[in-house]
């Protein structure tokens, strides 16, 4: 996060630097205890890695296994049901297929496609992406699961909303427990994911998309570089957040599902221009890519380290197991739950297996000197760098100057997109914590815009990386749920599947 001064507002510097060190100070010894816990990690071939990391991927591989691929099998019916080709608009539910799986995305492909899996294939190298690749695809499967089972035990309210995800179903898995400890076990959910909605989801993107404008505009001593700079820019993009929450979901729906794909494009593009300009060194790439999955060279733990680097990444890219999406897929037109796990396993596809990649190939093709730099310190021992997005920057300069300034764009979009949808993530977990009531979300929503303001301004360290041990607590209590309830999942796959072979799925209107 950026914590140069002159990004401060005018409020003077030394007030400034005093909330930051008493934030600061204040967290570190909470954060440093809760993330030895949720990060807790364990040694593996001379690898130290989160045991979080283990208990996504063996979920992942569990459910692939247990239904038999359906993300493989299911792959066409999910496309056809994001075409809108099954079922009625008078289906119960707020958003279509295609725009609930839009506000999924807009809240996992962000920052971390571009500067997570820059620092990934430096740290790894090449090889890394072809098991960020296998990461995705596994955990197209969990997602199937979680997001069924967030329609499945959705709760519809009078006013046509509706309230699903881990706040439903989780409380169903845990009943075995006793009412006390599902009560716990959902409400410390709840909790984490509203402390790294407010945080994570919200005050990081907004800094990090006022650096990213800051940095393409001259830096210090640009327009965005003066005093009060980074407060005028913070409220301005709470209004447009403020703007687009307080409609809820179809709300959302509707600005991500214009912006997703749009900031898709951009990013793909730039991608794209870099391996077109250096065409002939995409086979080269991809057989470095291959190889290095198999024989790295110059990583800790050797192919053991390349692995876990690249489920790591992609474990924390796509959010699968997590949580989180099901609470936007929850909110879909639909009758057959099921229908909206097909939908879901696009998400990690989209996220992973096309963004992720495009990334990786982009900096891979282009070689630029940071990233040479940074995987020769790697290999004599050293952390490598720090700053993904700068390394993806350069291997877009390397084809035209300009073309950080696409990836500014891309940053900026891929960070709103994420803000709103957190927005909405996180008034689940407010109103499941203090009651649903219109006062009650809109005192969230004027919490919520008052953060993002804030985020622009304030450097936030500790908070941050407790924010992002809290969600991966989520991850924890979500799949030991989900594991409850598999037979749930496997019993309306069964049903679902037999009334496809035997064409009794309700088809559209248009169909007719």
């Amino acid at each position: 996060m950026n914590s140069d001064p002159a990004i401060h507002a005018a409020v003077p510097t030394n007030t400034i630097s005093n909330i930051e060190d008493a934030i600061n100070s204040s967290f570190e010894p909470i954060s440093t205890f809760v993330s030895n816990i949720i990060f807790f990690s364990v040694t593996i071939g001379g690898v130290t890695f989160p045991v979080v990391v283990a208990w996504l991927v063996a979920a992942a591989i569990f459910f692939t296994i247990a239904l038999r691929g359906i993300q493989f099998r299911g792959f066409g019916h999910a496309l056809a049901l994001v075409r809108g080709r099954y079922g009625k608009r008078d289906d119960p539910g707020e958003v279509t297929h295609f725009q609930a799986l839009s506000s999924a995305v807009s809240g996992t492909v962000g920052l971390g496609n571009i500067a997570g899996v820059a620092i990934a294939v430096t740290i790894g190298g090449a090889g890394a992406t072809f098991w960020m690749i296998m990461a995705g695809l596994l955990g197209m499967c969990t997602k199937f699961v979680e997001c069924t089972l967030g329609v499945k035990y959705r709760q519809e309210h009078e006013d046509g909303t509706v309230t699903g995800g881990p706040f439903r179903y989780l409380p169903v898995a845990f009943a075995r427990f006793g009412k006390i400890p599902a009560k716990a076990l959902t409400g410390l959910f709840a909790i984490s994911i509203f402390f790294f909605g407010a945080i994570g989801g919200n005050m990081f993107q907004a800094n990090q998309t006022f650096a990213q404008a800051q940095n393409v505009t001259g830096g210090a001593d640009g327009p965005l570089g003066s005093d009060g700079a980074a407060l005028i820019f913070g409220i301005i993009l709470a209004a447009g957040v403020g703007v687009v929450i307080i409609g809820g979901i179809t709300s959302i729906a509707r600005v991500t599902s214009k912006l997703v794909p749009s900031m898709a494009i951009v990013y793909v593009l730039a991608c794209l221009t870099v391996l077109i300009v250096n065409l002939d060194q995409i086979g080269p790439a991809f057989g470095e890519i291959f190889a290095g999955a198999f024989a790295p060279e110059g990583v800790g733990g050797g192919i053991v380290g390349v692995i876990i680097v690249g489920f790591q990444r992609a474990a924390f890219s796509n959010e699968a197991g997590i949580g989180s999406a099901p609470i936007a897929h929850s909110a879909v037109k639909t009758r057959r739950p099921v229908t909206e796990g097909f939908v879901a396993t696009l998400e990690p596809f989209i996220d992973t297996v096309v963004i992720c990649t495009m990334t990786a190939l982009a900096i891979i093709i282009a070689r630029p000197q940071s990233w040479l730099d940074g995987r020769a310190d790697v290999a004599a021992g050293g952390p490598g760098p720090g700053d993904g997005v700068t390394l993806t920057s350069d291997a877009f300069a390397t084809v035209l100057p300009w073309f950080p300034v696409v990836l500014a764009i891309a940053v900026a979009l891929f960070a709103f997109s994420t803000l709103i949808t957190w927005a909405y993530y996180t008034q689940k977990a407010w109103t499941t914590i203090f009651g649903r009531t219109p006062r009650t979300e809109r005192v969230f929503q004027i919490v919520f815009v008052t953060f993002t303001a804030f985020g622009s301004v304030v450097t936030l360290g500790d908070v941050v990386n407790l924010a992002d041990a809290m969600l991966f607590l989520c991850a924890f209590i979500n799949i030991l749920g989900l594991y409850l309830l598999f037979p749930v999942v496997r019993r309306e796959l069964d049903e679902y599947w037999a009334d496809r072979k035997a064409d009794r799925l309700v088809h559209a209107e248009s169909d007719h």
